[in-house]
């Protein structure tokens, strides 16, 4: 007789690794999060919005890209899951949405119960984090298309904006101050560069140059910074007109897209300093640096265009809040493009 497990999936493993996520994910609860007894859907109590006059539902989904092949090699699984929410509620964080809830997706060669729930408590951790509910998710075992050791993360996310209150290319101005809000490492972005540059160069995952206080790995499992508290306290203080983040395609594509076609943002490159992981893979990898610059945040995980009057107030909020921030450049007449001066 022939068993399901026999093809390679276990039932069995899959509910262990629900157990021991369980409390993990108890902490990520918003008080609008209502029990779905079955367990088949996340409920979320949509009265909360009453309290808006239009009320926009923001979505955005994402992943954690080759990132998760870093994660696999070291066997290190707890924050790969923070560095998927980053993704998902610093989108959400653009337009001024408030994230509410997420869901995440794993698919893997084999379940092995600590690990998913190593995976998944990264998760709540960071929803936790960021001000939003875990309310589901899904473990799909994949056996003979996945390896074993294999697995890949997505996840998507649900906020909520008034709807005049929403950010974007159509509020800023010129004369608006342009402010960086500085990244923890690569984020999630660029990493098959990264791995293209492990792969045919003498660097290593346990290389440590002399530039790095800790191992290459080390640093480049570096989980994403979650900007979306920080920018909604920005927000709150008024003067915020958009938000940029800073990810795949790096910073001046990325801040072009708040940007309307009648205005450029001027920044200066002497700003600030590149962090010494991204100079080591430029040398180790022999990458020009606008190549650099189109794949990586350097630095900038997100970015803020405020009223001039705003701006003083706006850094001094993000060193209260931890978050290293400084000038970047201005609002000018333009084409809508970003670049340096």
């Amino acid at each position: 007789m022939t068993s399901y497990e026999d093809a390679g999936v276990d039932i069995g493993a899959g509910e262990r690794a629900v157990e021991l996520m369980k409390s993990r994910v108890a902490r990520s609860r918003r008080p609008e999060v209502v029990d779905d007894v079955s367990g088949f859907a996340g409920l979320f109590d949509a009265s909360a919005f009453l309290r808006y006059k239009r009320p926009l539902l923001a979505t955005s989904t994402d992943g954690v890209g080759t990132k998760v092949d870093l994660a696999r090699r070291l066997g290190v699984y707890g924050t790969i899951g923070h560095d998927l929410v980053g993704m998902v509620v610093d989108d959400l964080a653009v337009c001024g949405a408030e994230p509410l809830f997420m869901t995440d997706y794993i698919a893997c060669g084999k379940v092995v119960p600590e690990r998913i729930a190593d995976i998944v408590g990264g998760v709540a951790d960071a929803c936790a984090l960021a001000g939003c509910a875990l309310v589901g998710g899904e473990t799909a075992e994949h056996p003979g298309l996945l390896e074993a050791d294999e697995f890949d993360l997505a996840g998507a996310g649900t906020g909520v904006v008034e709807a005049d209150d929403v950010l974007g290319p159509d509020r800023v101005r010129p004369g608006d101050a342009v402010i960086a809000l500085g990244s923890s490492g690569i984020h999630s972005n660029g990493y098959s560069l990264v791995r293209h540059i492990l792969a045919t160069t003498d660097l290593t995952l346990d290389s440590r140059p002399g530039e790095l206080d800790r191992t290459l790995g080390e640093e480049l499992l570096t989980p994403t910074r979650i900007y979306a508290q920080d920018c909604l306290a920005l927000v709150n203080e008024g003067g915020v007109h958009a938000f940029a983040h800073i990810t795949g395609g790096g910073l001046a594509a990325n801040l072009a897209r708040s940007l309307p076609p009648t205005l450029d943002a001027v920044l200066n490159r002497s700003s600030w300093e590149v962090p010494a992981l991204f100079r080591v893979l430029q040398a180790g990898g022999d990458v020009p640096w606008p190549e650099m610059d189109k794949t990586f945040n350097l630095g900038v995980g997100m970015v803020a265009v405020v009223a001039p009057d705003t701006a003083d107030a706006a850094l001094r909020l993000l060193a209260t809040r931890g978050v290293p921030a400084w000038p970047l450049g201005e609002i000018t007449p333009g084409t809508g493009q970003a670049a340096y001066a």
